[in-house]
């Protein structure tokens, strides 16, 4: 059985297909239509609902794709669809704020758009003044074909001259939580949601043929792309011990289960190098959903996490009803979407080594797109400076091989060598000793390998010119009103 609340009412469904997406289960089983299925694949927010926790006593909601998102992941979840959001005719300020500030033509798009600024809404303080910045994030997972977006972030900074009239039941649905496992039997499958490791481990070995998801992000793409079928499947979100983030005096320590949303304020904290790679990571509802636990695990060798993660040393902890180890993650993949994992494994926890303070982390990503898309290249480079000389360091690098790996003729080249940018030209020679890039539709092999020389030359002129702007999602662009161009204020630059 997977019990949750839609819309404020609690709902019990027996047998769930495990591969059933909750945009498919809104659409045909629960005859709530509004939820939209544009691209089926988390990167047009048309099917964005928002998806409630219990935390503290309180339900706290998050936009999610549901498009790319279980139903099983959702057991003891409260779902809030944009049916929900209106009382009679009485509108949510999100919607009042889009129909006044005409941010809707055809409206197909208009749904998603309508829950992401609900959960801006529901999130911030009364009357809260919005920074650009946090509009874009808020919106960062909604595409508007025809529209244009200038009427759609008027709306969002509207929402505030509305008062909230929402009947607060929807939000709070029951302060009763079930405490069952969550799982359910059905001719075409299985589906589980533990919510302790032990559970799981038993779970793994019982049915070492299952699929273990958390986010989905990734996994939900053979359904809704691939068309393949998912017959056993383990959904790990909801396991308390998984999703810990702590700070000890040598590591940050990050549960596999973690959202990138949940480990953002860590990052910012201990590497803001990271943290800053995160705000082109993905659009806000995939942050909401994915972990680093995943992006590890999917073996992608252009994932963005891996590579930053080597550069840092980083090691997991691989668990089973067998035991745990822990392995340096430079060793955990072996091929193209291969990994050490054995049967009934998972990734338990990641843990990177606090930086010292003579320690510099440089990261790069090269995208069609500044924001939310997939990497051609990504370089990540952890460098310790002693008086001129470079004392130690460290790579990463993405879509340059079969798997995220380290530069080893690069850091060599760069070991004990005077910090100037021609040391970091000489480095950039030895990248195809270390990388045979592969040609696809994002970039040829030459240009991954000019890039990424192009990158080694950048770093140095970054660590030797530390004040100058070099980046482009460092450049303050302007803020438009109205009509007018106003200068964004500080918190307004990306």
């Amino acid at each position: 059985m997977i019990e949750l609340y839609i819309n404020g009412k609690k709902v019990e469904e027996h047998n769930v297909v495990p591969d059933m997406t909750v945009l498919r289960y809104l659409r045909t089983t629960k005859n709530l239509p509004g939820t939209k299925e544009g691209c089926g694949s988390g990167d047009c927010g048309a099917c964005s609902v928002l998806a409630g926790d219990m935390v503290n006593g309180e339900w706290r909601y998050k936009t999610i794709n549901s498009c790319i998102t279980f139903l099983s992941q959702l057991h003891n979840k409260s779902l809030i669809t944009v049916e929900g959001l209106s009382q009679g005719s009485q509108l949510h300020p999100a919607q009042q704020a889009m129909v006044d500030k005409h941010g809707s033509q055809c409206g197909f798009c208009t749904p998603g758009i309508v829950m992401s600024l609900t959960a801006l809404f529901e999130n911030a303080p009364p009357n809260a003044d919005f920074s650009l910045h946090e509009v874009y994030d808020a919106l960062s997972g909604n595409l508007c074909r025809c529209t244009g977006y200038k009427p759609i972030i008027d709306a969002a900074n509207a929402m505030k001259n509305y008062p909230g009239t929402i009947d607060v039941s929807i939000w709070t649905p029951s302060t009763e939580r079930p405490v069952d496992e969550g799982g359910s039997d059905h001719s075409e499958g299985q589906a589980w949601t533990p919510k302790t490791e032990e559970a799981l481990k038993q779970l793994l070995n019982d049915y070492p043929d299952a699929r273990l998801v958390a986010g989905a992000t990734d996994l939900a793409l053979e359904v809704t792309q691939m068309h393949r079928r998912i017959h056993k499947l383990v959904a790990i979100n909801q396991i308390a011990s998984l999703k810990t983030i702590t700070e000890t005096r040598d590591y940050l320590v990050i549960g596999g289960a973690a959202t990138f949303t949940e480990i953002e304020p860590f990052l910012k904290g201990s590497f803001p190098e990271f943290a800053a790679l995160m705000s082109r990571f993905a659009s806000r509802q995939i942050k909401n959903s994915a972990t680093m636990g995943g992006n590890i695990a999917s073996a992608s060798p252009i994932g963005d996490a891996p590579p930053v993660l080597i550069a840092l040393n980083a090691e997991i902890e691989i668990s089973s009803l067998s035991g745990s180890r822990w392995v340096a993650l430079d060793t955990f993949y072996i091929d193209y979407k291969k990994t050490i994992l054995g049967t009934g494994e998972y990734i338990r926890a990641i843990r990177i080594p606090h930086r010292k303070a003579t320690e510099q982390l440089k990261v790069y990503k090269i995208s069609k797109r500044i924001e939310d898309d997939i990497s051609a290249v990504l370089m990540a480079i952890n460098i310790t400076q002693q008086g001129d000389k470079i004392a130690a360091v460290r790579t990463g690098f993405g879509g340059m091989a079969a798997i995220p790996k380290a530069g080893a003729a690069i850091e060599a080249a760069l070991l004990n060598q005077p910090m100037n940018v021609n040391t970091f030209r000489q480095a950039g020679l030895k990248v195809s000793e270390d990388f045979q890039p592969f040609n696809d539709v994002r970039a040829s092999a030459n240009y991954r390998i000019q890039v990424t020389q192009g990158l080694l030359e950048k770093c140095a002129l970054e660590m030797l010119n530390p004040q100058a702007t070099s980046r482009v999602e460092n450049v303050c662009t302007a803020k438009l009103h109205s009509d007018n161009v106003i200068a964004p204020s500080a918190q307004e630059c990306v």
